[in-house]
């Protein structure tokens, strides 16, 4: 039974996943472009590198190019059609950019150098998140998150994000948004993983990603 309903699971997670070209046409950005809106616009809450400071805000240096273009994008609103993704916040932060003007802020997250940040210290929770993050909980048909953001962390571009090393209080906030519904920008993958998954476990999780490298 365990058996049939992760292979359900992988085959729904093959499906789900819709194509980039179905938000934006992937072309690359200019990264010295993107250097100069990141200083003026974005280093307040994400540091000037991208290695945010504030556990809140997730640290962006590394990211996929890809995926920050189309994160950027899902918080605008264009000609009235809602934000595919609701924060006031970035919302605010994304309105006078244009598509090329993300493009370029990708490129340049991109090229950064991730610097460690302050690793989970709850070493028993850290440990029930590597078991969940390598292999999934079998008896509540939890898929390990390995599978699609790979054993270090890294992800696969431009699908599923680099989450090695991402603050843990930014992590568990998402998990919790995904739960919650809030977050339904990135299909209906996450919604249904973090359904199933008990508070502890998604604090486990976000734990032991913060000491991924």
């Amino acid at each position: 039974m365990n058996i049939i309903m992760n292979t359900a699971i992988v085959i729904v997670l093959a499906l789900s996943v819709p194509t980039f070209a179905e938000t934006t046409t992937i072309t690359k950005g200019d990264a010295a472009k993107g250097k100069v809106i990141a200083t003026g616009v974005c280093a307040g809450c994400h540091n000037v590198d991208g290695n945010s400071v504030i556990p809140t805000n997730p640290s962006l240096a590394g990211q996929h190019a890809e995926y920050i273009t189309k994160q950027l994008s899902d918080f605008k609103t264009v000609d009235g059609t809602p934000a595919k993704r609701n924060n006031p916040v970035m919302a605010s932060m994304v309105a006078t950019l244009s598509l090329e003007d993300m493009k370029n802020l990708g490129a340049y997250y991109a090229q950064q150098k991730a610097k460690p940040g302050n690793a989970a210290k709850d070493e028993p929770l850290m440990k029930m998140g590597k078991t969940i993050y390598h292999g999934g909980n079998l008896e509540n048909g939890i898929p390990a998150c390995a599978g699609c953001h790979s054993p270090n962390g890294s992800g696969i571009p431009p699908h599923y994000p680099n989450l090695a090393g991402q603050h843990a209080a930014y992590t568990l906030t998402q998990l919790k948004a995904f739960y919650n519904r809030e977050r339904l920008n990135d299909g209906n993958v996450m919604q249904m993983i973090v359904s199933r998954m008990s508070g502890r476990e998604k604090k486990a999780v976000a734990e032991y990603i913060s000491r991924l490298r």
